[in-house]
């Protein structure tokens, strides 16, 4: 019993509820930063597998895009808990699962990944030009 009485202050930390509340409350702020955050630091994730960086610096770029996924999942989470089921929710759920996977799958299956944007790089820049430029005939 004594030990629960030392444990009195902790309790109110652990109050996810004014955590949650606060998500809520300032969800429009939330959500302008966490989308492009979100997609740029996804697409550098991206861009630096596709260039052949070091695996370092992938890691690192993965690490703070999922880290930034993952709070949006969280947030929308709050949302689900209190019922609020609209479009946006499954919208932001969705670029946040999409953002947090693309930069797994990146850090775990990096060469595939690398390959395949190599690949795709390749087929958009492939141009078939005339053999001449005439003007004016």
């Amino acid at each position: 019993m004594r030990l629960l009485r030392g444990l009195q202050p902790f309790k109110k930390m652990l109050d996810l509820n004014l955590l949650f509340e606060l998500s809520r409350a300032n969800c429009v702020g939330i959500c302008a930063v966490l989308v492009p955050t979100n997609l740029l630091l996804t697409g550098l994730t991206l861009t630096l597998t596709g260039l052949g960086r070091p695996t370092r610096q992938v890691l690192i770029a993965a690490g703070f895009a999922s880290l930034f996924s993952g709070v949006m999942v969280l947030h929308v989470l709050t949302w689900f808990l209190v019922g609020v089921v609209m479009m946006p929710t499954y919208i932001l759920l969705s670029l946040g699962s999409l953002c947090l996977i693309t930069n797994l799958v990146a850090v775990f299956q990096r060469k595939q990944v690398e390959s395949f944007l190599r690949s795709l790089v390749r087929i958009c820049t492939k141009v078939d030009q005339p053999a001449s430029i005439k003007f004016n005939d």
